[in-house]
């Protein structure tokens, strides 16, 4: 089965928690903090797979979360590291943001991606130890790993892409030019799903993509398709294929106009691709019912070469494969896109904390993620980490944000069950 668009679930590990500890030593006076901080949590990583052509081992696994961190122990000990998940795609996928749709990374290499970073493990009480406070008795939480609900998109990496009617004979040309075989018979739709081969010439060789065939109202959902124009999206070349000896009682130059439209209405920018028109079927073409010379007219109209052949004989293939190889020897490499989504933008949202306060039956409740991770480091029965807390809310104006929400002196505030007086 082939599958090449899905929506997954991702999740970097939890960072560990540092640990609250001190030295106990016989003959050791005053040992100090020695609580160790907590692992990293897991990354989430994509690395392109060679041997993998499709999504399928997404279809029923929808949630990837990577290991969480080891918490922290005494004697200073780190806790241990949590392992990364790599997760294996075909080589051409691209990632998305599902929220937004746009696009984190295209795997076109053979780099290993990380995508999600796993959370930083929290410090031990070590490290809090000054002059002043000589036993903190609290440490920090590790944060949580990141998590996002991300779209893969599989779009094939080839140089030329095949399109045309059904029962044209691109399959049939795929498996002449190629070591590629696709199923081919004498019915529409026999191609359910793209075909990728490896096409030598002079020492050389290209890779062509056999689309499974367009017919009209494809870009709007109609026939296959509409399911596979993403993966001529990277070809460099489109090779057009009509059947010249119009057996079906087609019409060559209105196939193309069909075909042609289809590409608009899916991407303008495809449309403009360039292309060559290959009249298949030579075989079996009959002069009096083609007309070869409108054909011609329209081919020379557009701008387009014309090749004859026969995927059926092998006349004319050769000299098909060279021209080809001629047009991709002046063309732009495949396409890679571009990163749309700013990391750096989505770290200073994490690092920029925002509360939402609200008043309920004469309480203000204050809320936020920020300030949770927060009070997970604190202990509230320490009048020093109270201290620290209160600096923190100081530090990224929390306190400016509750009074300009309408906070006063005296005023009642919770914090996730925590409740105290609010003195400016």
């Amino acid at each position: 089965m082939f599958i090449d668009y899905v929506r997954i679930y991702i999740k970097a590990g939890d960072g560990g928690n540092g640990c609250v500890s001190f030295r106990r030593e016989k003959y050791v006076a005053k040992g100090g903090p020695d609580g160790g901080d907590g692992g990293r949590g897991g990354n989430i990583v994509f690395q392109a797979d060679q041997g993998k052509d499709t999504l399928l081992d997404f279809r029923y696994r929808r949630k990837y979360v990577a290991e969480n961190g080891a918490d922290g122990a005494g004697s200073k000990y780190h806790g241990k590291n949590g392992a990364d998940l790599v997760i294996p795609v075909p080589k051409g996928t691209v990632i998305r943001d599902a929220a937004t749709g746009r696009i984190i990374k295209d795997i076109s290499d053979d780099e290993p991606f990380v995508c999600l970073r796993g959370g930083k493990g929290g410090w031990g009480n070590k490290h809090f130890a000054t002059p002043t406070r000589q036993i903190p008795r609290f440490a920090k939480n590790g944060i949580e790993g990141p998590e996002k609900e991300i779209i893969l998109e599989l779009k094939m990496i080839a140089d030329v892409g095949l399109i045309g009617m059904p029962s044209v004979g691109k399959s049939s040309l795929l498996s002449v030019i190629s070591a590629a075989k696709p199923k081919i018979a004498d019915y529409h739709f026999t191609t359910l799903s793209p075909n990728l081969g490896v096409v030598p010439v002079d020492g050389g060789a290209f890779v062509c993509a056999d689309i499974p065939g367009l017919i009209e109202g494809a870009s709007e959902g109609l026939g296959l398709g509409h399911d596979f124009l993403r993966h001529i999206d990277r070809c460099r070349l489109l090779v057009h294929i009509v059947d010249i000896s119009q057996s079906e009682g087609r019409n060559a130059v209105e196939d193309i106009k069909t075909i042609d439209k289809e590409l608009e209405k899916y991407s303008p920018e495809l449309a403009q691709r360039p292309q060559i028109l290959v009249a298949n079927k030579t075989d079996a073409l009959d002069k009096s019912v083609t007309d070869i010379e409108a054909f011609e007219n329209y081919a020379a109209k557009t701008n387009r070469a014309v090749v004859y052949i026969s995927a059926a004989t092998g006349e004319g293939v050769k000299e098909l494969v060279r021209f080809i190889k001629t047009e991709l020897d002046r063309l732009p490499p495949l396409t890679v896109y571009e990163p749309e989504y700013d990391e750096e933008e989505e770290e200073i949202k994490e690092i920029t904390p925002t509360v939402t306060v609200t008043k309920r039956e004469g309480v203000w409740e204050v809320e936020g993620q920020w300030l949770y991770r927060l009070m997970g480091r604190i202990n509230f029965d320490d009048r020093e980490s109270m201290a620290y807390f209160d600096k923190m809310l100081r530090k990224y104006g929390i306190f400016a944000q509750m009074e300009e929400q309408g906070v006063c002196d005296g005023d009642i505030v919770s914090l996730y069950g925590f409740e105290y007086e609010y003195v400016k």
